[in-house]
């Protein structure tokens, strides 16, 4: 269950770096573009306020209501033009001209003119310039203001001017919008390369596994054949020496005893050649431990050589052990080649494992002794092929091996 997760939380990994870099470039991305319009604002807001105050026009009307020389509705009259002329120039929501005596001599709503403003003053009237965000008569903004100074040097006023925070917030949701395509692209890019690399590592992961699959069953049938060649080379070092004695009848006993089989005699071997005859021989005495018989059709003058043998004696060693009562087998030779057919009544190949039979260490019976199966019907292909050959399988009340191959010269 911790190897499952482990390699499930490697297989992911990518994909959430995707994710993580991605968002984390978004939440960047916010930020830099919000501070970016906030500083944009401020400088936008100061420049009006500070160019305003700048103006002659102001200093003289300000200059006029400090010396009661004028009122504060001629101020008025001369100022509020100019200001709402800048505002719908400057894009700003107000721009307020504020008298000493803290009454405001403009702003973009009638009723508020000539009325006390509704934030302190003190800090601009005292000559500092003041940048803050506040709640005001239309709202919370972002606001500049400016001392204006007479040309005394004196500060006769100020000029506030201020942006609506909703504004600023929907300038930030614009810039969002124009980032989304952005960001959607690099996530659609990540997540392809992220999919391919999760591909290349789930291959690369399903392929050690098998060879780690397969290393442990090479190492396992290994195992198990040195046990057995060594017990063969014994007991080879017994037949020969009995048979350099001249006890022939003890060691055939000592074979039938060590193969646990017993002799079945044929009229059909008769007239094939040795090696071959010696082969169907030991096969119908095993298939015959089975309780199976072996039936012949052989019409071949050429020995079989070792390969041949080999291929003959798995797959009729195959059907022995599948549960056939009745194996037959065919051989030809012509043109050059060896063409067979080995057959059972068995209970045939499954479909579900039809394309898996040849499968080194595939096999539908069970493994008591742990050393492995799955090795004769993948060493009967390779040697069939090896030999120019091919082999082929059906399954149709039993099962049906054909297979050709070159004839050795």
């Amino acid at each position: 269950m911790r190897r499952r997760f482990a390699r499930f939380a490697l297989l992911a990994l990518p994909t959430l770096l995707v994710l993580a870099c991605v968002g984390g470039t978004t939440a960047i991305a916010v930020a830099v573009q919000r501070d970016g319009i906030r500083a944009t604002t401020t400088e936008r807001v100061t420049e009006v306020s500070t160019e305003f105050a700048d103006l002659d026009q102001v200093r003289t009307v300000l200059e006029d209501l400090g010396s009661t020389e004028g009122s504060l509705e001629e101020a008025t009259a001369e100022l509020q033009p100019l200001a709402s002329l800048v505002e719908s120039a400057a894009g700003v929501d107000y721009l307020v001209v504020i008298a000493p005596d803290e009454r405001r001599i403009t702003h973009p709503t009638s009723e508020a003119r000539g009325e006390i403003v509704s934030t302190d003053p003190s800090e601009v009237l005292a000559g500092e310039t003041v940048v803050n965000i506040m709640d005001g008569t239309i709202g919370r903004t972002l606001r500049a203001k400016v001392p204006v100074i007479g040309s005394d040097g004196s500060v006769i006023g100020a000029v506030s001017t201020g942006i609506l925070e909703k504004r600023m917030s929907k300038d930030i949701e614009d810039a969002l919008w124009r980032l989304l395509p952005w960001n959607i692209g690099a996530l659609v890019i990540g997540m392809a390369a992220s999919t391919a690399l999760t591909t290349a590592m789930h291959r690369r992961i399903r392929l050690h596994d098998e060879a780690a699959r397969e290393l442990e069953h090479t190492s396992a049938t290994a195992g198990a054949l040195r046990e057995q060649s060594h017990e063969f080379d014994t007991r080879l070092h017994v037949i020969r020496g009995l048979v350099a004695h001249g006890d022939r009848a003890e060691a055939l006993d000592y074979i039938d005893s060590s193969a646990r089989v017993t002799t079945v005699a044929d009229p059909a071997l008769a007239s094939i050649p040795p090696l071959l005859r010696a082969t169907f021989e030991a096969l119908g005495a095993e298939l015959a431990s089975y309780g199976a018989r072996l039936d012949l059709d052989v019409d071949i003058e050429r020995d079989a050589d070792d390969q041949l043998v080999l291929v003959l004696a798995n797959l009729c060693r195959n059907a022995g052990e599948a549960g056939a009562h009745a194996v037959r087998c065919e051989l030809r030779e012509a043109g050059g080649r060896f063409h067979g057919v080995v057959s059972d009544d068995g209970p045939g190949i499954p479909p579900a494992h039809a394309a898996q039979i040849f499968a080194r260490g595939f096999s539908t019976k069970p493994d008591p002794t742990g050393t492995g199966r799955g090795i004769g019907l993948d060493l009967v292909r390779r040697t069939i092929v090896a030999r120019g050959g091919s082999i082929e399988v059906s399954s149709a009340g039993g099962t049906r091996f054909a297979f050709d191959m070159e004839v050795l010269r």
